[in-house]
């Protein structure tokens, strides 16, 4: 189950890009909006690959994504024998990569190397290049996934749980964690499930299994306690790098 986490959703894109560009061009904003909106996954997508790390519409990147995509809209020319899609993939990589460069300079990563984009706007940067943002990368990474986890603790600190009692709470069974994962997402969208959980620092059963669509059984939400505590909490903080910890992604 892919990004559970995600706040936007896999949106099914039925506005084809080449089918659309010329009345964009000429300015059809109200075909500009409706565009930009159904491929928003598609820009947290290649940016996302860019940064190596799961990107939300509140990240920096993604605006800039998202910015660089409508500007791919107005400098996309037909009849070059590529698509809007990958000529606009190869923008918002390039505006990516260029914002890359310019945070990393802050801490001398770069060393004066130089982003080259040819003239089919094909962007191509050399070697050493490649070693500083993937150094730079997993630097702004391992310092996240830190943070997050020291916060992680506190939270589940609250609860009187610790992070080694998670290490095999995980179900066994996709269909088992799916189910978890609901169930964490219940509690924490009702306003009064959530503030009972924070309250109380329990989950509050009672409550919880009067909601019609829970899909498991008080035995089950017993069963997993921990691990739909931790998912709530995870949840509701948006601690992105813990999915893979407890196996949120399939």
């Amino acid at each position: 189950m892919a990004n559970i986490f995600s706040r936007f959703s896999k949106k099914r894109r039925d506005i084809s890009l080449d089918d659309s560009i010329d009345k964009i061009q000429s300015g059809d904003m109200e075909l500009r909006n409706q565009v930009i909106e159904a491929y928003s996954p598609f820009v947290a997508s290649t940016v996302s690959s860019v940064c190596q790390r799961y990107i939300t519409e509140s990240d920096d990147e993604f605006s800039i994504g998202l910015i660089a995509f409508n500007e791919s809209l107005d400098k996309f020319t037909p009849g070059k024998g590529k698509s809007v899609i990958a000529f606009s993939e190869t923008v918002i990589k390039n505006r990516i990569v260029d914002y890359i460069r310019k945070e990393s300079s802050r801490i001398d990563l770069f060393n004066h190397s130089t982003l080259q984009i040819d003239n089919d706007e094909e962007s191509s940067f050399n070697v050493r290049d490649s070693v500083d943002i993937a150094a730079y990368r997993e630097e702004i990474n391992n310092t996240n996934r830190q943070d997050e986890i020291l916060k992680f603790q506190d939270k589940l600190s609250e609860f009187n749980l610790t992070m080694k009692e998670l290490m095999n709470q995980a179900p066994k069974h996709l269909d088992a964690r799916i189910n978890a994962i609901k169930v964490a997402e219940l509690l924490i969208q009702n306003k009064n499930l959530r503030d009972t959980f924070y309250d109380t620092k329990k989950i509050p059963m009672k409550d919880l299994l009067k909601l019609e669509d829970l899909p498991v059984t008080r035995k089950t939400v017993e069963r997993n306690r921990k691990y739909i505590i931790s998912l709530a909490i995870i949840l509701d903080n948006n601690f992105v790098f813990l999915k893979d910890y407890l196996r949120l992604e399939e």
